[in-house]
C-alpha cells in the first residue's frame, strides 16, 4: 500500500471517530438528566435496605422524594432517629421521629385458643387462610402461626411462640412487611412508647368468643368506662386504643376482666 493510501485510510478513521465522538459529546448535552445534589445526599445516608418500608419502591425513590419535598425527611423506618436527623439536616428542615413497633393483636396461643381441624396443607398462613372458614383455628380473627410475618421480616424481629405471632420491639424498625404478610390483618404500627395495647381482634360477641378462645376480648366496655381520656373506645365488639390520647395509666389493664389489654 502506498504512503497515500495510508495517510488517506488515516484520515478516514480518525475523521469517522472525530465525528462519532461529537455526536455523543451532542447527545449526551440533549439527553443529560439532571440530579439534584440534594436527592445524591439523602440517598447516602438512607440505610439502603430497600426493604419498602416507607411506601416506596426502595431507598432511591424514597431519596427522590424527600429531596423533591413529597415525603418527610423521617420517613425511613429502619434508619430511625439517626437518619432522621442527618437527612433533615440535608434538606433545612426540623423533624420529630416517633419510634414505633409493630404489634400482634392476638393473644390465642396454644394454651388459649383451639383448632377446628387439624391442617395438613403448605404451612404457611396465607394458603391456610384459604382453607374452610379462614383457617384451622376456632377463632377466625385469631393468629394461625404459620409464620408468613417471620419469613417477611428481614430483622429477625418476629418469631412464633406458643403458635402465635411475637414481636422483639428492641429489633423491630417499623417497616411494616409483616403488617401486609398477615392475612388476617392481625398486625398493625403502634408507638414503642406506649405501653398497653388490646392483644385481641375478634369482632364477635362475648359469649362467641369466650367459646374459642380464653383470652379474647368480650366488649364489656368496662375500659372505657374506667379511662379518663377518653383514649378507649370499643367498636364492633373489640377494644380499641387510641394511642395519641392514652396516657398509659394502666387502668384500662387492671379493670379488664378478660385480660387482654397487655
Amino acid at each position: 500500500m502506498s504512503i497515500t493510501g495510508i495517510i488517506i485510510a488515516t484520515c478516514l478513521v480518525g475523521g469517522t471517530g472525530l465525528i462519532i465522538g461529537l455526536l455523543l459529546g451532542f447527545a449526551g448535552l440533549a439527553f443529560d438528566v439532571k440530579v439534584d445534589e440534594k436527592e445524591i445526599e439523602v440517598r447516602e445516608a438512607l440505610p439502603g435496605n430497600n426493604c419498602g418500608g416507607c411506601g416506596y419502591a426502595g431507598c432511591d425513590a424514597l431519596a427522590k422524594a424527600i429531596a423533591n419535598g413529597e415525603a418527610p425527611a423521617n420517613a425511613c423506618p429502619v434508619g430511625g432517629a439517626a437518619v432522621a436527623a442527618k437527612v433533615a439536616e440535608i434538606m433545612g428542615s426540623e423533624v420529630e421521629v416517633v419510634k414505633k413497633v409493630a404489634f400482634v393483636k392476638c393473644s390465642g396461643d396454644c394454651n388459649k385458643a383451639g383448632n377446628r381441624f387439624n391442617y395438613n396443607g403448605n404451612m404457611d398462613c396465607n394458603h391456610a387462610a384459604l382453607s374452610t372458614g379462614g383457617g384451622p383455628k376456632a377463632c377466625e380473627y385469631g393468629c394461625m402461626g404459620f409464620g408468613s410475618c417471620v419469613k417477611a421480616c428481614e430483622f429477625d424481629a418476629i418469631h412464633i411462640v406458643d403458635g402465635i405471632a411475637l414481636v422483639d420491639r428492641e429489633k423491630c424498625v417499623s417497616c411494616g412487611k409483616c403488617v401486609k404478610a398477615c392475612p388476617k390483618k392481625l398486625i398493625e404500627i403502634v408507638p414503642y412508647a406506649n405501653k398497653h395495647f388490646v392483644a385481641c381482634s375478634s369482632k364477635d360477641f362475648g359469649k362467641d368468643v369466650k367459646a374459642v378462645c380464653s383470652a379474647g376480648c368480650i366488649g364489656c366496655k368496662m375500659c372505657t368506662r374506667v379511662c379518663e381520656f377518653d383514649a378507649i373506645t370499643v367498636e364492633n365488639n373489640i377494644a380499641h386504643i387510641n394511642y395519641e390520647k392514652c396516657t398509659n395509666c394502666g387502668k384500662c389493664k387492671d379493670k379488664c376482666p378478660a385480660k387482654v389489654i397487655l
